[in-house]
């Protein structure tokens, strides 16, 4: 505990400026994380960073004090888990940051220069959005390592969520969802869970009285997504917790849920919005790539430019894709077929291989990309709508059971990890 005392004082007079007589303190330390520290300025910035968004979006939002305590909160959490990537030796190196750029900006139909000026208008600083980029990308993986070894779905639970699904008529009705969390230690006393439920009881009826929703998560829970105003995104009813599916099947827009009991807490929920009812079909893509891996031989230049050179090529009608696929690649899978990925449903690549295809025409052979296995180009057959037959159903069951685990998971894993720490939040500077 010493250790991480005498971090805090050490790093706050890095920041201070001037004579003994006239110091000026330009950054200071709001809390200790095990062996690194949380700066004031952070804090600060993402209280007016959410203030921005709020005012964009015409939200209205709690005090100061609120919003800093939910700030400091996510800042702990992005600090464990930056810390727990540097033990995992995890680097999101240059070339993967401009790729997923790329990647946000053909999303947004826009050039690279035009995605630029306008986070430089809207966040002030182009290099500070790529490194929180670069922060949001670590931790997201972080967070995937740790929580994926944890899951395993087994037949019989396919089986029978399949067989419930049947039953139920149940659709691909997706629902958004606003969760709002009055958290409990490990091992809660009478004490502690009595006030936590009144606390409970007191937002629902505050919530059932008008007030927003938004806001009051943004003040009071301690749910990952309180900043977020409580917005859980859209979930199937099979990809959510079991506590909230049971509690939200049959219920309308808008309705108030809970506060439902867990070992994380109390729970608030309500519906946002519903989407999606009765959608039986799927698309699947049709594809051949190349893949070729980055090394100590190859440079993550040379990978990218001998795609970027056979595209040229092969646009001007020289090059042969088959070919250049089974002497070049190094994907095992479909390097002998001539890169041919066959029909499959884009869901099952990794996300920068599924926006790439999600962007491309029938015909159209993509610019080199970054992916997490190396640099890739692909060239998109074609696309059709299938039926949700017994074989898709299931893949689909496995889908939504694995995204609830996985929704538990990473709340129980952020949970453990906070408090495992050593954590010291300081007196507010004036």
């Amino acid at each position: 505990m010493k250790l991480q005392k005498l971090i805090a004082v050490a790093v706050t007079t890095c920041f201070v400026l001037g004579s003994q007589a006239a110091e000026t303190k330009v950054d200071a330390v709001a809390a200790v994380v095990n062996n690194g520290v949380v700066l004031e300025s952070e804090v600060n910035e993402m209280v007016q960073r959410v203030k921005t968004n709020a005012s964009r979006q015409n939200q209205t939002l709690p005090s100061d004090r609120a919003l800093r305590t939910q700030a400091m909160e996510r800042l702990i959490l992005n600090s464990l888990q930056m810390q727990m990537a540097k033990r995992m030796g995890l680097q999101i190196t240059d070339p993967q940051l401009d790729e997923t750029i790329e990647n946000i900006a053909r999303e947004q139909k826009m050039t690279l220069e035009q995605f630029r000026s306008q986070v430089v208008q809207e966040e002030g600083s182009y290099e500070v959005f790529r490194e929180r980029l670069r922060e949001e990308i670590t931790t997201g993986e972080v967070l995937r390592a740790n929580v994926q070894r944890r899951i395993y779905v087994s037949p019989q639970e396919i089986d029978t969520v399949t067989k419930l699904m049947e039953q139920q008529g149940a659709s691909n009705e997706e629902y958004n969802i606003g969760h709002i969390l009055v958290a409990l230690p490990s091992q809660p006393d009478a004490a502690q869970m009595k006030d936590a439920e009144v606390k409970a009881n007191k937002i629902i009826e505050l919530l059932r009285s008008g007030s927003d929703f938004k806001k009051i998560a943004i003040a009071s829970s301690s749910a990952e997504t309180a900043l977020e105003g409580g917005d859980m995104g859209w979930l199937n009813i099979n990809e959510m917790p079991t506590l909230f599916a049971d509690q939200i099947r049959g219920k309308k827009k808008t309705d108030m849920i809970g506060p439902l009991r867990s070992g994380a807490g109390f729970h608030i929920l309500t519906i946002f919005d519903i989407r999606g009812a009765n959608v039986v079909e799927f698309e699947e893509v049709n594809a051949r790539h190349v893949l070729i891996k980055p090394s100590i031989i190859v440079s993550e230049e040379k990978a990218k430019n001998t795609l970027a050179n056979f595209v040229k090529e092969y646009k001007a009608g020289k090059g042969d894709f088959a070919a250049f696929a089974r002497e070049h690649s190094e994907d095992p899978g479909s390097k002998l077929k001539g890169g041919e990925l066959g029909w499959a449903d884009p869901g099952k690549y990794v996300p920068a291989f599924r926006d790439t295809l999600a962007n491309m025409k029938k015909g159209e052979i993509s610019e080199p990309f970054r992916s997490d296995f190396g640099w890739h180009i692909i060239e998109l057959h074609d696309r059709r709508t299938v039926d949700a037959t017994a074989e898709k159903k299931r893949e689909q069951v496995t889908r939504l059971i694995y995204n609830r685990r996985y929704n538990e998971e990473s709340s129980n894993f952020l949970r453990e990890l906070r408090d495992q720490a050593f954590i010291e939040i300081l007196a507010e500077t004036e």
